[in-house]
């Protein structure tokens, strides 16, 4: 997978062209470490999609009021829910530097942030051009936490999908999923190409959030 190192170093806090070189040092070492221990997995499934209202999304194993999640669907009839994982290797490894480095804990985090966002990438690339052969377009990749899309449907994704069982992903009382590398999202799927290419910061209407991407 390619993984960004402009990633790493935004959610680092460095802003451009001003990354030292001993901590692109420790990036490479700490992506060195980290691609040891990983053991990516995905599993995904499609369903129907009906939108209602202005809000009212079915996504076929359940239901969401989400005016952004609507506004990211339109236009789809079908939408494929996935969950993506690095597996428990890369929290051993935070957690064991936690105790021994602080600092290299930290860029350890940030480099297993920018991985899944890469793994989640390389998956849903092929996905892309699995159904523009079939005449299909994708939208981004919407994940609960996004904008108006409740944190709590991660529930909803994570039962849907099986994810303990297919990859290994749990939820916590608190909504927090184990491995902590991991994401779950929706994709929609649609007959129109409609240029949008929208993901993450982009598509976040958090503008003032600290680790945001120069977006101009």
């Amino acid at each position: 997978m390619e993984i960004r190192r402009s990633e790493i170093y935004r959610y680092l806090g460095y802003k451009r062209d001003a990354v030292d070189e001993q901590t692109k040092k420790l990036v490479e070492d700490c992506l060195a470490e980290l691609e040891a221990k990983a053991s990516p997995r995905f599993f995904g499934r499609s369903y129907p999609l009906a939108l209602s209202g202005d809000s009212h999304v079915d996504l076929g194993c359940f239901s969401v009021e989400s005016r952004n999640l609507y506004k990211n669907l339109a236009g789809c009839g079908e939408v494929y829910l996935f969950a993506a994982t690095l597996g428990a290797g890369p929290d051993q490894l935070i957690a064991r530097y936690s105790r021994l480095s602080m600092s290299r804990s930290v860029v350890m985090q940030a480099a297993a942030a920018a991985m899944i966002e890469a793994w989640c990438d390389e998956k849903n690339g092929e996905l892309r051009e699995q159904y523009k052969k079939q005449g299909y377009f994708l939208r981004p990749r919407f994940s609960p936490g996004y904008g108006d899309f409740p944190l709590e449907c991660q529930r909803d994704l994570i039962k849907s999908l099986e994810a303990g069982k297919r990859v290994g992903i749990t939820l916590t009382d608190s909504l927090l999923m184990m491995p902590s590398k991991s994401v779950t999202a929706v994709i929609g799927i649609g007959r129109e190409d409609t240029e949008c290419r929208l993901a993450g910061c982009e598509s976040c209407e958090k503008t003032d959030c600290a680790y945001r991407r120069d977006t101009r």
